[in-house]
């Protein structure tokens, strides 16, 4: 008949086993939520970019409207003169399309750089949650090497240390989907 220690021993390998298989469980999920938000960080970072690089097209455009307008009122000023009532309204015409089309291109950079903002922010919260489920993984991987040890070397404080790295993994494995820290 076996003694009490085998079956003591049989016990916490049982349970050393069920808690290694347990993290690994967590670390598989804590990575595939570390590609879905870097994932997604990358997404926002590509359309955030394409949104500045809009906001730039749109500057520039309001700036050849300006710039057009300004050419167009100070031509107007020299040969104000010399120009008939209807060249002159024509004149006037113009240059009060360029500067409806300056302010409407001032309208749409507002628009667009609000969006880019929004995009930013997030950007900055996705590798927030991504970063969580990194320290997460790190911890849940040393986590599972300390219960290794702790079967190989049978010693149970190299367990209970682990428990308290899973812990930790599962710390930020919370943090990651409620950002509370």
């Amino acid at each position: 008949m076996r003694d009490m220690r085998e079956i003591k021993q049989e016990r916490w390998t049982s349970r050393v086993a069920l808690s290694t298989a347990l993290v690994a469980i967590l670390a598989a999920i804590a990575t595939l939520y570390i590609g879905k938000f870097s994932s997604r960080t990358l997404l926002a970072q590509g359309q955030e970019t394409d949104q500045w690089a809009y906001y730039q097209a749109k500057s520039i455009k309001q700036h050849t409207f300006a710039l057009q307008k300004q050419h167009l009122e100070l031509e107007l000023m020299v040969q104000q003169e010399k120009l008939t009532q209807e060249m002159e309204e024509r004149y006037r015409k113009v240059i009060a399309d360029c500067e409806e089309n300056v302010q409407r291109y001032e309208k749409e950079k507002a628009e667009i750089k609000a969006r880019a903002e929004e995009l930013s922010r997030l950007k900055q919260h996705t590798q927030r949650r991504s970063g969580n489920f990194g320290y997460s993984l790190i911890f849940l991987q040393i986590t599972i090497m300390l219960f290794s040890l702790s079967l190989i070397t049978k010693r149970k404080p190299l367990w209970f240390l682990g428990i308290l790295g899973a812990l930790g993994g599962i710390f930020f494995f919370l943090n990651g989907f409620h950002l509370f820290l």
